[in-house]
């Protein structure tokens, strides 16, 4: 379904860079890891989370947001859905659309139509995807280019359907090892010129690919693990990044980017970081 956008509204994104000026999020009120979906859940799943951490890492969090002059809207939190906090999964912004996702694990299948409502009330313009199965951690956009992974939640047909909806997109499907869960916890793009990535999950194929597109900086194993390359670029060279992810910081830093380190140690042991965390919807 597709609704028209109000004229007093504005979404609109276009990269994973430009300046983020609003953003959805989810408190992490009722996160839990009551079914392994991911292999870092797995690693975490006899010692789950603490949700009262938890909570007050993700305040911290929108706390920063709102002093870097993010405008942050906060969905409502549902007990149904213990991954909920991953606003970044349920849906995408392609130029001045949201795209609504359809969830590839049951766990997770209800949480689009909270972000449906919403916007629905705001009378934005969204469009839902049939017959398809997409996550938004596996979409990453750079302008005319749209990077969609092929992993265990996002399927082949889900390109082809999404480039019949972007005929002006250059949009490339990106298939990576299946166990790192989305395109986002191996790849991240940081400028028009620069990315982050974990050569180990991928193959010759589109390593040379994104690697040709980018001055590529690795991210190693155990940075990978504690999901170096999920950090969220709010624009200005300006990075949030996990505080012991001392590797990818100091590389972000040399390259001339201010690095903004906030703790999310507790939520990251569900597989997410800042950016499975955050929807954004202007930048």
């Amino acid at each position: 379904m597709s609704i028209a956008l109000n004229p007093t509204e504005s979404i609109s994104c276009r990269s994973e860079y430009a300046p983020l000026a609003r953003v959805i999020v989810c408190g992490p009120q009722y996160m839990s890891i009551s079914e392994v979906i991911n292999e870092t859940q797995r690693h975490y799943a006899r010692e789950n989370i603490n949700r009262r951490l938890a909570s007050a890492q993700h305040k911290e969090f929108v706390r920063v947001l709102r002093n870097q002059g993010v405008e942050v809207v906060e969905l409502p939190p549902d007990q149904q859905y213990p991954e909920q906090v991953f606003t970044r999964d349920i849906g995408f912004t392609i130029d001045s659309t949201v795209f609504l996702s359809t969830m590839g694990s049951a766990i997770r299948k209800g949480e689009e139509e909270i972000l449906k409502k919403w916007l629905i009330s705001q009378k934005a313009m969204m469009q839902q995807l049939p017959d398809t199965k997409i996550e938004g951690g596996d979409v990453i956009t750079d302008r005319d280019k749209v990077f969609v992974g092929v992993s265990g939640r996002t399927s082949d047909i889900s390109i082809h359907t999404l480039r019949n909806h972007l005929p002006e997109k250059n949009v490339m499907g990106i298939p990576f090892d299946k166990k790192y869960l989305h395109l986002d916890c191996v790849f991240n793009i940081l400028s028009p010129r620069e990315a982050l990535i974990y050569p180990p999950a991928f193959q010759k194929k589109e390593l040379d690919l994104l690697s040709k597109m980018y001055d590529t900086m690795e991210v190693s194993k155990e940075e990978q693990f504690t999901l170096g390359t999920n950090v969220l670029s709010i624009g200005n060279k300006k990075i949030f990044s996990l505080p012991f992810n001392k590797k990818v910081n100091s590389k972000l830093r040399e390259r001339g980017y201010e690095v903004i380190e906030v703790d999310l140690s507790e939520i990251i042991k569900s597989g997410g970081s800042f950016r499975c965390c955050t929807l954004p919807l202007v930048r």
